[in-house]
């Protein structure tokens, strides 16, 4: 078996509506940018799969795309009122259905591709026709609620996939680890109140949604204990990623024994990225895939999907989502990373990477109480 990665060109012609200067709408005192445009513009998921492909790693992966999802998976997750709000806007032309998510022509169809994409890499997954998948998903979905857009996300990619999931396959225990730089709010309040599905997020503290972070909500009802908040403090880096991981994350994931893995993959913690501040480097990303597919060999046979959510810097998201499918299809390629050796000597101290670790070991002790 080999490692998929699903795309489609169709979902790098989403538009995010009119123009904008990183994510603010053109007018008043924002200017009009001078040769870029929305954060989420399609380039840096563009410039990845053109990495991936000039590298040679493409040709070791099975490159598929995927049909739409379909209106009962879509469904499964969003209320019909929401749906059809959102389809009668993108025919139109564009709009916006929630907060921080605005879209233009055609896009309620290429959200259904992009939505498709994570389903099918998730559906082949648990077929066994692949070992793992990457599905490049655009427009990502870890924000967006069952009724609401949400920070560019438009429908909820995983969560689709996950419901589609459990009723063809009967899954009891999924779960969805986001390294997003970003809260995965949607997804958690999507799972909140059931126990078959463990959302757990590693995210920067009060950085989107505005002033969340997010360690208290735990799950309620059912679900009880079944939802994670792991925020880190603006500024850290590779280390605290990786040791919130073995501290945090992987007691969990061994507690919990899930008969699948998916990760939302966001890719915007990385060090130079315009909407966040913490400094992961590809070596980050490529120790957090290796640590999840150890988990996924041990507990689920495997199975274990990343799908593709954020991340806005066009130069750097292709060395960090190249070093994720590298790991995930086994294959080091030539590509260096040309960053390294000036993030690396930027990490954080020594002293912060202290108190980053004594928070993680806060939150651990707190959870084992």
């Amino acid at each position: 078996m080999t490692t998929a990665f699903l795309h489609d060109e169709q979902c790098l012609w989403h538009c995010a509506g009119g123009p904008h200067a990183l994510f603010l709408p053109v007018g008043g005192w924002v200017q009009p940018p001078a040769g870029g445009g929305h954060a989420e513009s399609p380039e840096s998921k563009r410039r990845m799969v053109s990495l991936l492909q000039v590298s040679g790693l493409m040709e070791e992966l099975a490159l598929r795309s995927a049909p739409l999802a379909s209106d009962e998976a879509l469904r499964r997750v969003h209320p019909s009122s929401y749906l059809e709000k959102f389809k009668a806007l993108s025919d139109a032309g564009g709009g916006e259905v929630g907060f921080v998510a605005p879209f233009g022509p055609g896009s309620y169809e290429i959200a259904r591709r992009s939505a498709g994409l994570a389903l099918t890499a998730v559906d082949e997954v648990l077929k066994g026709s692949y070992r793992n998948a990457y599905a490049m998903s655009r427009p990502p979905g870890h924000h967006c609620q069952r009724d609401q857009a949400m920070g560019f996300c438009l429908l909820a990619n995983i969560a689709i996939a996950v419901e589609e999931a459990i009723a063809r396959h009967r899954l009891e225990r999924v779960l969805v680890l986001d390294w997003d730089v970003h809260h995965g709010n949607g997804t958690q309040a999507i799972f909140y109140e059931r126990p078959d599905v463990y959302t757990i997020s590693i995210h920067q503290e009060h950085c989107f949604p505005p002033g969340y972070s997010g360690f208290d909500e735990r799950g309620a009802g059912k679900g009880a204990g079944y939802n994670l908040n792991i925020p880190l403090q603006p500024g850290a880096g590779h280390d605290a990623y990786l040791y919130a991981f073995e501290r945090i994350v992987r007691p969990q994931i061994e507690r919990y024994r899930p008969q699948l893995i998916v990760v939302a993959s966001g890719l915007d913690a990385n060090a130079v990225d315009p909407l966040a501040r913490l400094q992961a480097t590809s070596e980050t990303f490529r120790e957090l895939t290796r640590g999840v597919m150890a988990l996924a060999d041990a507990y689920c046979g495997g199975r274990l999907v990343v799908v593709h959510e954020g991340g806005y810097a066009e130069a750097y998201v292709p060395f960090c989502g190249l070093a994720v499918v590298e790991t995930l299809a086994g294959v080091r390629t030539q590509v260096a990373d040309p960053c390294l050796e000036i993030f690396v000597p930027q990490q954080p101290g020594a002293r912060f990477n202290a108190f980053q670790r004594e928070l993680i070991d806060e939150m651990a002790a707190a959870l084992a109480a």
